[in-house]
């Protein structure tokens, strides 16, 4: 496995909506939140691999989640514990995953334990939804495969900044951002994941009501988030929520994205 690139220089390659963010915060939680996301997009990658079949998607994610589980713990991810998980597939999967035990050690002894049982319950999650082939027929279903992949990554975050400065962040509004940015991406790679044979959209669904539930989702998460101005959640969500908010205005007018100089004039305003 490759170690040669920092925890920030992974992140900036993975994530172009929270690597601005990330970088805001002040040392520690820096660390802990880039770590943590890592350990996210980690588990992300091999549901979203696009060589990898659904069978040997939910074989990595079942035995990743049980190894984790036997060293939780022990204090560090043994490295041969998860290469005996990626040995035959260590030439297709991404740094990201395959450096696992490297965003769990940065990861400060107080919380890891949370992190580590995030990680773990998200690779079961996401085991789950790819023997499920992603199959979404109701609203209740959009509801738990968007917590299961997004809002649970928001109750993770709200417990980080509780241990970080005692912030007692609505976590019910942090369900409601995860919701609402995942129905924003499944609105923005509609035709990627038709391409893939995946239908994210409840039967019945068209666009409108896509729309419909991203719109609500965020909205409810900044009327709580938008409260508190003197938050130092802020910091995090602030960039997040006023991108998802643009991205949502170009798709309904027919556009694919943003463009770069979009980006960074919201990230300037925020």
């Amino acid at each position: 496995m490759t170690k040669t690139k920092d925890l920030l220089h992974v992140l900036k390659e993975t994530s172009r909506t929270f690597f601005i963010p990330i970088v805001r915060l002040p040392g520690i939680l820096q660390e802990t939140i880039g770590a943590a996301y890592l350990c996210m997009r980690a588990i992300d990658e091999i549901e979203d691999h696009p060589s990898l079949d659904n069978n040997s998607k939910a074989f990595l994610l079942h035995r990743l989640s049980w190894a984790m589980q036997a060293q939780l713990g022990n204090g560090a991810m043994d490295d041969q514990g998860l290469d005996s998980v990626f040995s035959a597939y260590q030439r297709i999967l991404p740094e990201v995953t395959l450096r696992l035990s490297d965003w769990l050690a940065k990861v400060p002894t107080q919380i890891a334990p949370r992190v580590w049982d995030a990680t773990i319950a998200m690779a079961d999650r996401m085991a789950f939804w790819v023997e499920k082939r992603w199959e979404i027929l109701t609203e209740a279903d959009l509801d738990s495969y968007t917590f299961s992949v997004a809002g649970s990554v928001g109750l993770l975050i709200c417990d980080i900044w509780a241990w970080f400065d005692g912030s007692q962040i609505d976590r019910e509004a942090a369900i409601h951002l995860g919701r609402g940015l995942q129905s924003v991406n499944i609105l923005r790679n509609r035709e990627e994941d038709a391409a893939r044979g995946i239908d994210f959209y409840p039967r019945g669904w068209s666009n409108a009501e896509m729309f419909a539930y991203a719109h609500r989702h965020i909205e409810q998460a900044k009327k709580s988030i938008l409260a508190d101005p003197g938050s130092s959640f802020h910091i995090m969500v602030d960039i997040p929520l006023a991108l998802a908010e643009a991205t949502l205005e170009i798709l309904e007018q027919g556009r694919s994205k943003l463009t770069r100089s979009e980006v960074l004039k919201i990230v300037g305003q925020v």
